[in-house]
């Protein structure tokens, strides 16, 4: 340990004196660098947790003040990241597992085998260390409004930061490239940030998104009556951004009519608006993003070979969810808070058993259905530390509409009083409308409240209702 830094705290929990004075000389043996409490009661126990950060708690299942499910639930709300230890008897072993399901952390028999409680709270200790650096860690990201969003200590993501402040001193076109949902804007916009250019808003344009006849004017600026409709001159993106940045997002899906144009922008540093008599200079650093493989469609003539080359001064690629698994945890904890914050609900956050799942499974969205899936089961977890049962979507997807559902069960003829029954299908109902809305949105609340015809306060208020507990 780093003699400079905080000693690690262990709390040890048991109503038998004997024993705590027994555990308590012995792990202070075997743990030198660690700092032991002891508590006899419940009380006292989260009477000192309130007082002292505590890293790691050692607790028996069994108290006289109350059981070991309801003393893990007071912990948890005192410090949603604490490591917890359960001392059991074989006796209530089955306790013991399902406190593990409600966020503890292990357990261990009594009487002890020595070796194996030692091992299991080093490996506690070496979990809350972690736990207690990845949230320093994302502190001090979030000090530093250009990268607040950009989450993550793996290999991959260092280099990923390393280039982005290498890249944003300079004043080079950029192309980032990088799967879909892996976060290509957000590099854009830290880059941006980061660069002498930030005094100015960076100005963006989805490429795809703009109809071909429209793109050009969008992109360059018209003047009166260059075609019709043009009641008035507009001024293009291009000028929009002088002197700042312009993100191209998707290049690979701009037409190669309007490729040739930018082309011309971009070696002459100027444009031509349409109806215009001449072209004007304009000083803005490119960046352009794609997930396409851009000589693949050099070598089928849907992208220009000049071009690629004027855009590829400099590369950047963000790395697919797979490359940084172990960010997930890290991840998971920063949408959550972005969810809690924006529903305007107590935080949220997950289980080790939960996260250790979300660890497991494949996204192939990557960061971008991650952040999806966290909001999900923000807003309709009945839980303060989520569950693993919570984040079961797959079978939510798969269930019956409630509709259908309802009318199968009179028709089987199962009658229940209707406010229960038109409770229920409304439940069903709200809960998937809202799963596809926000989906459908990627989270934004405000797009989500105009889609579906509510205000962003009503549409929060649902949400709220939602995620509340049962």
């Amino acid at each position: 340990m780093n003699k400079s830094a905080m000693p690690q705290r262990l709390l040890i929990v048991d109503d038998e004196a004997d024993m705590l004075t027994g555990l308590k000389r012995s792990l202070a043996y075997d743990f030198p660098e660690v700092e032991i409490f002891t508590a006899a009661r419940v009380p006292e126990a989260l009477a000192l947790m309130r007082q002292e950060p505590v890293d790691v708690v050692l607790t028996d299942i069994r108290m006289p003040d109350m059981d070991g499910l309801e003393l893990l639930q007071h912990l948890l709300k005192i410090d949603l990241h604490l490591t917890v230890i359960m001392m059991t008897a074989y006796g209530s072993i089955e306790l013991a597992v399902a406190a593990m399901k409600r966020g503890a952390y292990d357990f261990v028999t009594k009487p002890f085998d020595k070796d194996v409680l030692l091992r299991t709270i080093q490996k506690a200790l070496e979990r809350s260390s972690l736990i207690r650096e990845n949230l320093t860690l994302q502190q001090r990201v979030g000090e530093k409004a250009p990268l607040k969003n950009l989450v993550g200590q793996s290999p991959a993501m260092w280099r990923l930061l390393e280039s982005i402040h290498t890249i944003a001193r300079t004043d080079y076109t950029v192309l980032i490239r990088g799967e879909s949902g892996t976060g290509k804007e957000l590099v854009a916009r830290a880059i941006h940030d980061l660069s002498p250019r930030r005094n100015r808003p960076l100005v963006t344009v989805n490429c795809p998104a703009i109809p071909e006849h429209l793109l050009e004017s969008e992109l360059f600026g018209h003047k009166k009556g260059a075609f019709t409709g043009a009641d008035a001159d507009h001024q293009g993106l291009f000028d929009e951004a002088d002197g700042s940045s312009l993100l191209l997002d998707e290049i690979g899906d701009i037409p190669v009519s309007i490729q040739t144009k930018l082309l011309r922008a971009l070696q002459e540093q100027e444009v031509k608006p349409l109806g215009a008599a001449r072209a004007h200079r304009v000083d803005v650093r490119i960046m352009a993003s794609t997930n396409q493989d851009l000589e693949q469609k050099i070598r089928e003539r849907h992208f220009r070979e000049d071009l690629f080359y004027r855009l590829n001064v400099v590369t950047i690629r963000t790395p697919p969810l797979a490359d940084m698994r172990e960010d997930i945890p890290l991840l998971v904890s920063h949408f959550a808070r972005l969810a809690c914050h924006e529903m305007g609900i107590e935080l949220k956050g997950f289980s080790p058993q939960a996260l250790e799942l979300l660890m497991q499974r494949p996204w192939p969205g990557n960061i971008r259905e991650l952040q999806n899936f966290v909001r999900r089961a923000v807003v309709f977890s009945p839980h303060r530390l989520i569950q693993t049962g919570d984040v079961d979507f797959d079978r939510q997807a798969r269930s019956v509409p409630a509709p259908l559902e309802a009318e199968a069960e009179i028709a089987a003829g199962v009658i229940e009083p209707y406010k229960i029954a038109k409770e229920r299908v409304v439940n069903r109902f709200t809960v998937r409308y809202v799963s596809l809305l926000l989906e459908k949105t990627s989270g934004n609340i405000t797009r989500a409240a105009e889609l579906s015809g509510l205000s962003r306060v009503a549409l929060q208020k649902i949400m709220r209702r939602l995620s509340a507990p049962k």
